[in-house]
């Protein structure tokens, strides 16, 4: 069920390539340690989620054995093998970019969690599953770069058990900033951070009951502030992998959302909801 490539924009294809490529990168030792310093993982993870975030994410869903965990826009797996391991349950992870999905294969492989763990190539406006197969669903800072965000919490909601919860992490920019200051978050946000409606209305409207929505700006500075330290202490190495231009654009992309979030123009909560 995927979506044919004709039917994407430019955008999408653009940021389809980008994690792709990423992806293809994300196993190297100086960026695993990198991520490790930061997020407090090595999984090759393309979020902003941080372990101690992923503790809360497994709490919120109340993972256990038996459960099912569908895990949208997974890339390569963070945080959802993670969570698999350490609370027991089984876990499905849907994602476009196929090195993300290798990425993933080959960390079920190491963990030896192949019995619980399965990885499907599928796009989050149709997913390829039967209606309410999963315990819980989750998705890592992944609407902010999708266009049709209220297509994708439908087709959760409708594949969740009504018992069920869901719990996201989302970068957004807040209502009723001014039209310069909405430009400046657009450009230093994800590719498709702006939104028409805030989130809670768009859980509202695709079948959901938000339970808590939890402000997480204040740790995403931080987690911004250590990428920048670490990526600054791992210099040499990063541009023998990328090329000092990427390197250097990397940081400076990082150090533009830093001063954008410090104005308050962009932010990032993690909810937390039930199906109606």
């Amino acid at each position: 069920m995927i979506l044919p490539r004709a039917s994407r924009s430019e955008a999408e294809l653009a940021t389809l390539q980008a994690f792709e490529q990423c992806y293809r990168q994300v196993t190297s030792p100086v960026l695993r340690a990198i991520e490790l310093r930061v997020c407090g993982c090595d999984y090759g993870g393309t979020s902003w989620t941080t372990r101690a975030e992923a503790d809360r994410i497994g709490a919120e869903l109340r993972l256990s054995p038996g459960k099912a965990l569908l895990d949208v826009g997974a890339g390569a797996g963070w945080p959802s093998l993670y969570l698999t391991k350490r609370s027991g349950c089984s876990a499905v992870l849907v994602d476009q970019p196929p090195e993300g999905l290798r990425v993933a294969v080959a960390r079920i492989a190491d963990d030896g969690i192949g019995d619980r763990c399965r990885v499907v190539r599928g796009d989050g406006v149709a997913l390829p599953f039967k209606d309410a197969c999963f315990d819980a669903v989750s998705h890592s800072d992944v609407l902010c770069c999708l266009p049709n965000k209220v297509d994708v919490l439908r087709e959760c909601r409708r594949v969740i058990q009504n018992a069920g919860r869901s719990a996201f992490t989302v970068i957004y920019i807040p209502h009723g900033l001014s039209a310069v200051d909405r430009a400046a978050a657009v450009t230093a946000g994800p590719s498709f951070v702006q939104t028409e409606s805030l989130y809670e209305t768009m859980l509202v409207e695709s079948g959901w009951r938000l339970l808590s929505r939890a402000d997480l700006t204040h740790e995403f500075a931080a987690t911004l502030r250590r990428m920048i330290d670490a990526r600054l202490a791992k210099a040499d190495e990063l541009v023998a992998l990328v090329g000092r231009e990427e390197h250097e654009a990397f940081v400076a992309a990082m150090r533009q959302k830093l001063e954008v979030i410090g104005r308050g123009l962009l932010e990032r909560a993690m909810f937390i909801a039930e199906p109606v």
